[in-house]
């Protein structure tokens, strides 16, 4: 593949010179009474002219990636979105992608169709729903993804727990392991249905015991308004008890009561009946799909814990993040030769700092080495089976 030209209007690295001494000429000369004005203004133009130049134009296999990746998510229009990154002729080439987002059907405030809504007017081509221990808003996701060019990857976050091996006076600490399936769902659809039903069976009974250390605390709440606002069916979590705290006026918003009360270890924490870790990521590659570890920077060790899901199967671990940090567990990564990704967890909360569904910048040569280990390719014309 040859160079990509730049589109009309932009200017090449040689026509930056051109503009920038362009820009000397037209610019009055300084005092000559004032030197350091001079020094100054020839500083400033050095800089500007140093930044421009730092900037790398992609390479033929980024350009490539960005292009098989809008085959798979827009087959047909593959060229929508072209001019939506900026112009890949001169920047690093970017498809928006979404691989961590919740919904009503677990802890989110939007309904899979409403996310899908949000995901596509941000650009998003490929979005993973990625509810708490349930799939059951996937095929709406899907439905209502036909309006777009967007493609749904169905997905699951499991919870977990994990102590490390050899080490039984290690306290366990929660893990999340993110579930990717192809279109056609998990090969054994029965066994995890059954796995994640034990989870969320056991939320109810998590639920109680936040409340119970609640009611301890001077703050008592009823199981049955935490499940109202949880919704039909859906298992109550952490989110549902902190909007209960947040209706009855003991915290002024959802942040705080996770700040104060409700974070891993918190005063109110509680922990369910959730499997350990290993036995996830087993069960995720049983059934056909690729397990990811969610959120590793909140571990207390990630590199204990990654050392012993990679020896059970685990084939990535989120490493961007919206705030850009991936420093450390991107060479953690490296180390277990695992996929490197990342999403933004989107809920959809009252907390302006959330990030935005879309708003995590992988790397496209990073969409592209995980949807070939999903085997998406082979499944393009294949429909979600509920």
């Amino acid at each position: 593949m040859g160079q990509v030209p730049p589109p009309t209007g932009a200017c090449t690295e040689d026509e930056e010179d051109v503009v920038v001494a362009a820009d000397a000429i037209a610019t009055p000369a300084p005092d000559a009474g004032d030197p350091e004005l001079a020094v100054q203004q020839r500083k400033g133009k050095r800089k500007k002219k140093k930044r421009r130049r730092r900037r790398k134009r992609p390479t033929e296999q980024e350009v490539a990636a960005r292009r098989s990746v809008l085959r798979w998510a827009c087959p047909g229009r593959e060229a929508v979105g072209d001019h939506e990154a900026g112009d890949v002729g001169r920047r690093r080439p970017r498809v928006a992608v979404e691989l961590h987002a919740h919904s009503a059907f677990s802890d989110g405030s939007l309904s899979p169709a409403d996310l899908v809504e949000r995901a596509h007017r941000n650009g998003v081509k490929v979005l993973a729903l990625t509810d708490h221990d349930t799939m059951a808003g996937v095929p709406e996701a899907v439905e209502a993804a036909k309006q777009y060019p967007i493609r749904i990857i169905p997905g699951v976050e499991i919870s977990a727990v994990h102590s490390p091996s050899g080490d039984e006076m290690s306290a366990e600490e929660p893990v999340h392991i993110l579930a990717y399936y192809g279109a056609w769902g998990p090969a054994k659809p029965q066994e995890l249905e059954r796995f994640l039903a034990i989870i969320r069976d056991g939320r109810y009974a998590r639920a109680k015991q936040m409340l119970q250390k609640l009611k301890d605390l001077g703050m008592p709440m009823k199981l049955e308004d935490v499940c109202k606002i949880a919704g039909n069916g859906v298992a109550p979590g952490r989110l549902h008890v902190a909007r209960a705290m947040v209706d009855a006026g003991y915290v002024e918003n959802l942040r705080q009561a996770f700040s104060r009360y409700l974070f891993d270890g918190g005063p109110a924490y509680a922990t369910g009946s959730e499997p350990n870790g290993k036995s996830v990521v087993q069960l995720v590659c049983r059934t056909g799909g690729v397990a990811v570890l969610a959120h590793p920077w909140a571990l207390k060790n990630p590199a204990a814990v990654v050392k012993d899901l990679k020896a059970a199967g685990l084939h990535g671990i989120e490493v961007y993040r919206s705030d850009g940090k991936v420093s450390g567990l991107s060479d953690l990564a490296d180390t277990y030769n695992l996929l490197k990704l990342g999403g933004s967890d989107f809920h959809g909360r009252d907390d302006k700092e959330e990030p935005d569904v879309g708003s995590v910048d992988l790397p496209v040569l990073a969409v592209l080495n995980f949807l070939e280990a999903c085997i998406f390719f082979c499944q393009c014309g294949s429909q979600w089976r509920a």
